[in-house]
Formats: C-alpha cells, sequence, structure tokens
C-alpha cells in the first residue's frame, strides 16, 4: 500500500475560528478520506518540534516509510522554526532533518505557502530591528523551501509573484464543504443580500457597500442586507456609520455556526466589497467558498484573484470598487440569481471541494497515475 505523508510543522488547533486554523483540519480530514478511497496510506506528522521529531523517529523505525509516494506540507504566517511555544524550537533541526530524508528518497514535497504580508510595511506589524530580522528569517524560509520543495502550492496564482522560491507553483485555494441547501422558490423583490467579515479598515469595503445600498434602495427597498461581524468591530464603527445602517435600513447581527448557517439559507446572494489593493489583488477570502458552499452566487469587487476565480467559473458578477458599479452588479444578480445558482450547483463540490484539493495535490506532485 503506498503512503503519502501529511506533515505540518505547527500544533494543530482545537477551534477553527479563523481560515488559517480551518485549512490544516480540512485539508487533513480531505487526506484522510481521501485515503480510504484510493487504499492509501496517509500518515499525519504535526505538533511542536519536540512531538515532530518522537513521531518521524517511530514511524521511521517502524517501517512506515518505506514507501512514500509523496509528501503534503503547509505552512504557517510566522516561520517554520519558530511555532513552538513561546517562539523557541527545542529541536530547531527536525524540518531539515524529515525534509533531507525525504529528498534522499526522491519523494515529492509540496508546501502550500500561506501568505505574504510579511513583505507589505503597511500590513506587517513589527517595526525597526525586530522587523528586520523578522523578514531575514522569512526569507531564509523561502529558500528553504526552494531547496527541499518541488511544488509551490498558494491561495492564488496571483501571489506567486511576490513568492521569491525558484519551484512550479500551482493555486490550490480554499475548498468548500457539502452543505444539504433547500430549494428556494424564485421571488422578486425584495432580494436579500449578505455580507460576512470585517468592517473595520478602508480594504474591506464598509463605505462603498453602504453607498451601494443607498443607489439600490433610493426609491423603494429592492434589496435587504445583513451584516454579520464581530460585535467590538460595530463599536469601532463611527455615530455617522451607524446612523447610515438604521436609515438604510441594514441589519447586523454577530453570530457563527449553526446560526449562520440558518442565515445563508434565508438570503439570496453574498457580496465580497473589498478594495482592489495590491494585497487584496492576490487575496482569497474564505468566505468566498464558504458562500458558493451554501449556494450562494456573489457579488465581488474586481481584485485579480477573486475575479479570475467567479469569472472562469460563472459564480457570480464583478464590480469596480465605486459605489455605482456596486450598484448595477447587484441589480444585474437580482435579475440572474437563477443562471449562477445552477452554475455553482453543477459544478462547485466537483471542481473545489476539500477532496479535490487534495486530488490537485496528487496530480501536482505525481502525476495523475
Amino acid at each position: 500500500m503506498k503512503t503519502v505523508l501529511v506533515y505540518y510543522p505547527f500544533a494543530l488547533a482545537k477551534e477553527a475560528n479563523s481560515g488559517s486554523k480551518l485549512r490544516p483540519l480540512e485539508m487533513k480530514k480531505a487526506f484522510e478520506a481521501w485515503g480510504e478511497q484510493n487504499e492509501v496510506n496517509v500518515i499525519l506528522i504535526s505538533g511542536t518540534t519536540k512531538e515532530r521529531r518522537q513521531q518521524f523517529r517511530q514511524h521511521l523505525s517502524s517501517g512506515a516509510f518505506d514507501d512514500l509516494w509523496f509528501c503534503y506540507m503547509e505552512n504557517q504566517t510566522i516561520p517554520l522554526w519558530l511555532t513552538d511555544p513561546g517562539h523557541k524550537p527545542k529541536h530547531p533541526f527536525i524540518d531539515r532533518q524529515i525534509l533531507a530524508f525525504l529528498k534522499s528518497k526522491n519523494v515529492p514535497v509540496g508546501v502550500f505557502y500561506r501568505d505574504v504580508y510579511w513583505k507589505f510595511d503597511h500590513i506587517y506589524p513589527l517595526k525597526g530591528y525586530k522587523k528586520t530580522i523578522m523578514q531575514s528569517i522569512y526569507k531564509i524560509e523561502e529558500k528553504f523551501y526552494e531547496k527541499y520543495c518541488d511544488v509551490i502550492f498558494l491561495p492564488s496564482l496571483e501571489m506567486g509573484k511576490y513568492v521569491d522560491i525558484e519551484r512550479p507553483m500551482a493555486d490550490l485555494p480554499p475548498g468548500g464543504k457539502k452543505v444539504d441547501i433547500l430549494d428556494k422558490e424564485p421571488h422578486g423583490e425584495p432580494f436579500h443580500a449578505i455580507y460576512v467579515g470585517a468592517i473595520k479598515g478602508e480594504d474591506y469595503g464598509f463605505d462603498l457597500l453602504m453607498g451601494a445600498f443607498e443607489i439600490i434602495n433610493k426609491e423603494k427597498q429592492r434589496c435587504d442586507l445583513t451584516i454579520v461581524c464581530r460585535q467590538p468591530e460595530f463599536e469601532s464603527l463611527t455615530d455617522q456609520q451607524k446612523e447610515q445602517l438604521t436609515k438604510l435600513g441594514i441589519e447586523v447581527q454577530h453570530i457563527s455556526g449553526e446560526k449562520l448557517d440558518e442565515l445563508y439559507r434565508e438570503v439570496d446572494f453574498a457580496l465580497i466589497p473589498r478594495k482592489c489593493t495590491e494585497y487584496q489583488n492576490f487575496s482569497m477570502p474564505v468566505k468566498l467558498v464558504e458562500y458558493l458552499s451554501n449556494n450562494l452566487p456573489i457579488v465581488a469587487t474586481a481584485c485579480d484573484a477573486q475575479k479570475r476565480f467567479l469569472s472562469e467559473n460563472g459564480y457570480g458578477i464583478i464590480c469596480e470598487d465605486e459605489e455605482k458599479s456596486m450598484a448595477r452588479a447587484i441589480e444585474e444578480m437580482m435579475g440572474s440569481l437563477e443562471q449562477y445558482q445552477n452554475n455553482i450547483q453543477e459544478t462547485f463540490m466537483k471542481n473545489h471541494s476539500w477532496l479535490a484539493r487534495v486530488e490537485k495535490v496528487k496530480n501536482s506532485l505525481v502525476g495523475s497515475e
């Protein structure tokens, strides 16, 4: 039986309350399901450097690595050597030891390279000498992957020009989850849209969203909007912004889990109003695939990565990050909902589930054998 190694140089989160914590858990589950379907033994190594060293030695001595097919690994938003508690590795050479072993056995390795936020001064929080030191470590990490990895997986292909790793790259955005969708009866106005995410900070497009709905509902209430965000972010809005929400009849909720799932069943389409900045242009919001998993077509701004994904698959309507353009896109969506819903139903889970992501990893590393 062939064996695949899933290697996470960090401890898995117990609660997946963010995209960066959710992804490794979902990929782990998808690899396990894929392994059962294809009679492939899937081995996981994760945890602290001490735990990883123990697991590696145990598997090595047991012969579990005698027929390794390929290895999939992920990094975090901090360099892999600093993922121990307190960012002080007890066994700093274990990652090199494991990857050098795989290289010596000609085992193809692919790493999911999560983010390059440290290359953007307005986003990266560290300053002064700490920033200089950390950026140097990140650059060393890039060269580490260049030496030991065969394929670099990215959230989007658009991120590739910011990654200084001379290896083939492939996009591996978040995957979708199967959700039981209730058939919705076609209806007229008012439609119901949803936005889930951050509202603090110009990049997230809160003011853009407000302006677009003021245009849409100027004459009459043609489309309702529910915003789901964290309560502290709502409290941080100005009095003027809160008054605008009230004036426009926009509902704000602070929910997650089952309550959010219930809300998804009630709405017609979703919104991603991000400003098209250099950083946002290559990001792939986790909420994008969450919306699609719930069969919700999307009105999104023309940030490069999300524009390409939605346009290529026919899952939504793209607009400029400008109020009138977004209002026109919302109006167009209200007139063509069923078309986009059908596209999502027909292809999304087939081509973009977490299981499909595992298939892409395998095909990228060892082909379609």
